[in-house]
C-alpha cells in the first residue's frame, strides 16, 4: 500500500498544511561532489588507527566512507524514500515573525474518529528520518480506516526542513515547545496528544508536558536521572546488566561529552567549521552514529551517509545545536508528576535507568520496558521494539 493514502488531512484540522516534496537541485549535488572530492583526509596518526575508536573515528573508516559517498551513495534514492511518505509544511504563528514559523513534518493521518494523536520527537544528530521505519511498520499493518493513531513526526526547529531559529534573539527549549505545541493545535488536536521523545526530543517532550495541558502523556527512550553512591548501594545497580549500562553512562560522561560542551559554548565556531566541508561534517556526525548505537547492529554506512547528506543539503548543522546551551549543564530530565509517564530502556543508550530507580523517581510511571538490543537511535535501530513500547504505553492511558 502506498504511504500516500495516509496523507488525507482530517476535516477538523484548523488550517490545512501545505504538501511538501523534497528536491535538492542538481547544482547543489554537483557542488557537494566537488567539495567532497577535493576534501583531504588528514595524515595517519597513532590515535587515528585505534580500531576501538577511543580517540574518535579511524582514518581508515573515513577514507572508505569518503569513497562510498563519492562513488556509490545515491542521494536521489534516499530523497525518493523520504518523498514516499506524506510530507507537509505548516506555518505556526509566532510573536517574532509576521509570516509565522515554518515547521516541516511527516505524517500518517487516520480516518478513525477515535484515533489518538502522537508526536514523535527526534534529537541531534538525528532527524525525522529516524522514524520512517516506524511509519513503514504502521502503514504495512493498517489502512487509514484502521490506523489507531494520527502519527506526527516534525523536524525540530532548526533541523533539516524546518525553519531556523530567529537571527535577532536567542532560542530556547520553551520556544521550541511552543512551536511543536502550536503545530499540534493547528492540526486540530486540542483534545490532547501524546509525546514520545529521545535525545533532545526527550527534553522537548517533558517541556511540552510541563507547559501544556493538552500534552496528556509522555513516553521516553532517553531518560537522564542523576545517580549517587547511595543509589548504587541500595540495589539499583546490583544486576549485571545495570552495572554494565551504568559503566557505559560513566564512560560517556567522562570521555564523550566534549562535543556537547563545544556545541554549548562555541556554537558559532563549530557551526562555521562543519559548514565548510561535507567530509568534516561526516567525521563529526558519523562518529556519533557509530558510538551511540548498539555495537552489535550499528546503522549501515549508507544510512549514516543519508543522514549526513540531509544535514549538508539543508545546511542545518549551525541551526540545530541551539539546544545545548539549555541542556549541557542539566542534571536530569524532569518527568511529569501528574501525567502518565512511560519509559523504554535500550541497553546501548547513553544513559539508562534501572526499573527500581525508575519506579522510585517517577511518581506516575505507568509503563516500563527493558529490551536486550538497541541504542541511542532506537527508532532507527529497533523500530519494532520502540513502537511496541509506545503502543503498550498508549494502551494503558
Amino acid at each position: 500500500m502506498s504511504h500516500q493514502v495516509f496523507a488525507r488531512v482530517p476535516n477538523f484540522v484548523e488550517q490545512a498544511p501545505s504538501a511538501f516534496t523534497l528536491r535538492v537541485s542538481e547544482d547543489s549535488i554537483s557542488e557537494f561532489h566537488q567539495l567532497l572530492d577535493l576534501s583531504k583526509v588528514g595524515p595517519p596518526t597513532w590515535e587515528g588507527s585505534q580500531s576501538d575508536r577511543r580517540f574518535g573515528i579511524t582514518r581508515e573508516w573515513l577514507l572508505n566512507a569518503k569513497s562510498v559517498w563519492l562513488n556509490q551513495f545515491n542521494w536521489r534514492q534516499f530523497e525518493e524514500r523520504i518523498n514516499s511518505y506524506p510530507n507537509f509544511i505548516m506555518d505556526v504563528p509566532v510573536d517574532y515573525g509576521s509570516d509565522g514559523f515554518k515547521i516541516h513534518f511527516v505524517a500518517l493521518f487516520s480516518a478513525r474518529q477515535d484515533a489518538k494523536p502522537v508526536v514523535f520527537l527526534h534529537g541531534w544528530p538525528g532527524s525525522f528520518v529516524e522514524f520512517l521505519p516506524i511509519l513503514e511498520i504502521l502503514s504495512s499493518r493498517h489502512t487509514p480506516d484502521t490506523l489507531p493513531y494520527h502519527v506526527i513526526v516534525p523536524s525540530l526547529p532548526g533541523y533539516t526542513l524546518s525553519a531556523g531559529p530567529p537571527l535577532d534573539r536567542d532560542f530556547t527549549m520553551s520556544d521550541a515547545a511552543e512551536l511543536i505545541h502550536g503545530l499540534m493545535m493547528r492540526l486540530g488536536f486540542s483534545d490532547g496528544y501524546v509525546a514520545q521523545g529521545g535525545d533532545v526530543g526527550s527534553i522537548l517532550a517533558t517541556t511540552l508536558s510541563a507547559t501544556y495541558e493538552q500534552c496528556k502523556a509522555v513516553h521516553l527512550n532517553l531518560w537522564v536521572v542523576p545517580d549517587s553512591s547511595e543509589e548504587r548501594s541500595n540495589g539499583a545497580y546490583q544486576r549485571e546488566i545495570d552495572i554494565t549500562m551504568a559503566h557505559r553512562a560513566e564512560l560517556f560522561r567522562t570521555t564523550g561529552m566534549a562535543y556537547a560542551i563545544e556545541h554549548a559554548t562555541r556554537p558559532s565556531t563549530i557551526g562555521l567549521v562543519l559548514s565548510s566541508s561535507p567530509l568534516a561534517l561526516l567525521s563529526w556526525i558519523g562518529e556519533k552514529f557509530l558510538d551511540w548505537s548498539d555495537t552489535r547492529q550499528p546503522p549501515s554506512l549508507d544510512t549514516i551517509l543519508g543522514m549526513v547528506s540531509l544535514y549538508w543539503f539543508t545546511a542545518c548543522f549551525p541551526r540545530s545545536i541551539w539546544p545545548y546551551r539549555n541542556i549541557v549543564n542539566a542534571n536530569a530530565v524532569s518527568v511529569p508528576k501528574t501525567k502518565p509517564f512511560g519509559y523504554s530502556c535500550f541497553p546501548y543508550e547513553l544513559w539508562t535507568v534501572p526499573e527500581s530507580m525508575a519506579k522510585a523517581t517517577a511518581e506516575n510511571l505507568v509503563f516500563f520496558a527493558e529490551y536486550d538490543k538497541g541504542g541511542h537511535f532506537a527508532a532507527l535501530e529497533q523500530p519494532e521494539l520502540l513502537l511496541a513500547g509506545v503502543e503498550e504505553f498508549i494502551a494503558k492511558l
